[in-house]
């Protein structure tokens, strides 16, 4: 696996899990220990402001080129229609509406950027067929009553970081016509599981020594951070498993909370690290169908996979089976940030593991 760098994200707490198998994943029992950090300000239309991440996106080909042909190549679904585009950025979506013939383009979004999307418009010579409006959809006009398409690239780390979807969510029931279409129309989450034992082991024993500084209590919690990097096939351990789908012509805020039990069984004798998830989102209207996938196997995307560690090594052999449960939702004081619940049962030849880790993406 490729080493990791300032991807990193945030920690958890670990508890044991009861005894019984049946857990509740509803209200607050589910988070029951799970402690939070007082409120701060929302660094996130800010950080779409920097142009980096920008030219970060944009030169992701999976995520711009899929985009690109999931648009042009299907100029009947845009033909003479009115177009809203969540998060616009830079504007390079709702161009690409606006060459495949739609009537008219609205892009909307609150970071600073918006402004530099104007001018891209202009420079292009669009001003007529695509306007740039700047501020948060929930609090936006627009000079239509409803638009015929929604385009957005909504997706974040772990699919749902960064709670963009509330948003397209939330343009989708104001502005959406009934027969309209969103653009992508389908998203779903997998996970798997993988072997890391060669920087599992340089990330947590790092800190028994750190400049001769004993901080070996931390490694508790670095062990239940999730990270956000490149995950290499050849780690892969087990099968796949799709753990959550959505439809986003139907999804609703609170269906973006929720609790799936998962069940892996290895296709190698192999020691088990970590648990790998990831994301495709479809586009499925028009005669061409477009895939983005974000799997170990797939081409390099800028959202990487998100690694889970287990506490413990976890020795498996071809055909034993991993099961337990995924559980997802906001944390209640920071609406960006995801709290994350997994729980592990295993009973195989050499070792029998129950356990239930925290984990906080921020």
């Amino acid at each position: 696996m490729a080493k990791r760098g300032r991807y990193q994200t945030a920690v958890g707490q670990k508890q044991v899990i009861p005894g019984s198998k049946e857990e509740n994943f509803q209200g607050q029992n589910t988070w029951a220990g799970l402690g939070d950090e007082t409120t701060q300000a929302d660094p996130y239309f800010y950080s779409y402001s920097h142009f980096g991440i920008h030219e970060e996106m944009i030169k992701d080909t999976v995520r711009t080129e899929t985009y690109m042909k999931a648009i042009v190549q299907n100029p009947e679904l845009f033909r003479g229609k009115v177009v809203l585009d969540v998060g616009c950025g830079t504007g390079i979506l709702s161009i690409f509406a606006s060459r495949a013939g739609a009537a008219h383009v609205y892009g909307i979004d609150a970071a600073e950027v918006a402004l530099q999307a104007r001018q891209i418009v202009e420079d292009n010579g669009l001003t007529e067929k695509v306007t740039i409006i700047k501020g948060k959809v929930e609090e936006v006009q627009l000079p239509v009553g409803q638009v015929d398409i929604i385009i957005s690239e909504w997706m974040g780390y772990f699919l749902l970081y960064e709670s963009m979807l509330e948003s397209l969510i939330f343009a989708r029931d104001k502005w959406l016509a009934p027969d309209g279409i969103m653009l992508p129309d389908t998203a779903k989450l997998y996970l798997v599981g993988v072997e890391d034992a060669e920087y599992k082991e340089s990330k947590v024993d790092f800190w028994d020594s750190v400049y001769g500084v004993n901080m070996s209590m931390i490694k508790p919690l670095v062990v239940t951070e999730p990270i956000v990097d490149v995950v290499e096939a050849h780690a892969i351990a087990t099968n796949e498993t799709l753990v959550y789908s959505m439809d986003l012509k139907t999804v609703r805020n609170e269906e973006t909370q929720f609790a799936a039990e998962y069940s892996l069984t290895a296709i190698k004798n192999e020691n088990l690290h970590a648990l790998v998830a990831w994301f495709d989102v479809e586009f499925n209207h028009g005669s061409k169908k477009f895939r983005i996938s974000t799997g170990p196997t797939k081409r390099y995307t800028h959202w990487k996979q998100t690694v889970f560690y287990l506490h413990e090594v976890l020795p498996m052999m071809s055909g034993e089976v991993l099961k337990g449960s995924l559980a997802v939702r906001k944390n209640p004081k920071h609406n960006r940030d995801i709290d994350i619940k997994i729980s592990y049962h295993f009973d195989g030849v050499k070792w029998s593991y129950h356990d239930a880790l925290y984990y906080k993406l921020k």
